[in-house]
């Protein structure tokens, strides 16, 4: 199966190309930059081939990657990244005590319910921790979808989807309970990522930045 033929068919009829090309590689310089600055151990929700776990992993940092797809899981193995294969929703290790929740590459969509899943996330990163979320460009908004995988001839059942805007982040974590730090292209590549945390840490970060402006 071509990762590069991978797309994502709504029930609509829409086509979305996945980057799934990019899943296999190694982590972009932009990618590093960003796994820079992010606070550990990291759970890496929907990790698939488990390129950013082995750029943690690079940078010194603790990482996890979970995945409920055997090939995803297997691919990651082999590359010699911590895996497990398991659902977001199911029990993982270290509830309430990671110090940085990813959902890269589209992941936000799991489950068709951003609310739900931002809130998991939450729960799993405990009152200290962050989630950091990897968004749709600004015009999007909330999106969900009903969806399926296609490859060429090979077609998957439907699923739930979901899509979240840089518009609507704000919105979106707020009835998770949490609320952005910031949201900031990926240099060189027009990825947009936010970091979320507690309503009253972020309203510190915020404070902490507009007296050092």
């Amino acid at each position: 199966m071509s990762a590069s033929l991978l797309q994502l068919r709504l029930a609509d009829g829409t086509i979305k190309p996945l980057h799934a090309e990019r899943w296999y590689s190694e982590p972009s310089p932009g990618e590093m930059q960003l796994l820079h600055g992010i606070a550990g151990p990291v759970l890496d929700v929907g990790c698939g081939p488990g390129r950013l776990v082995v750029g943690l992993g690079r940078l010194g940092v603790m990482a996890l990657g979970i995945d409920p797809a055997p090939g995803a899981v297997r691919a990651c193995r082999e590359r010699g990244a911590p895996v497990l294969q398991r659902s977001v929703f199911q029990r993982l290790p270290a509830e309430g005590r990671w110090g940085t929740v990813l959902l890269a590459d589209g992941n936000v969509g799991i489950g068709g319910d951003p609310v739900r899943l931002i809130a998991r996330c939450r729960d799993l990163a405990g009152p200290e921790g962050h989630v950091l979320v990897e968004l749709a460009s600004a015009g999007t908004g909330l999106r969900q979808h009903r969806a399926r995988l296609e490859c060429g001839h090979d077609v998957g059942p439907w699923f739930d989807w979901a899509e979240v805007g840089v518009d609507a982040i704000a919105e979106v974590a707020g009835a998770a309970g949490l609320a952005p730090f910031n949201c900031q292209p990926l240099p060189g590549e027009g990825r947009w990522f936010a970091t979320l945390g507690a309503a009253q840490s972020a309203a510190q970060a915020a404070g902490a930045a507009d007296a050092v402006a």
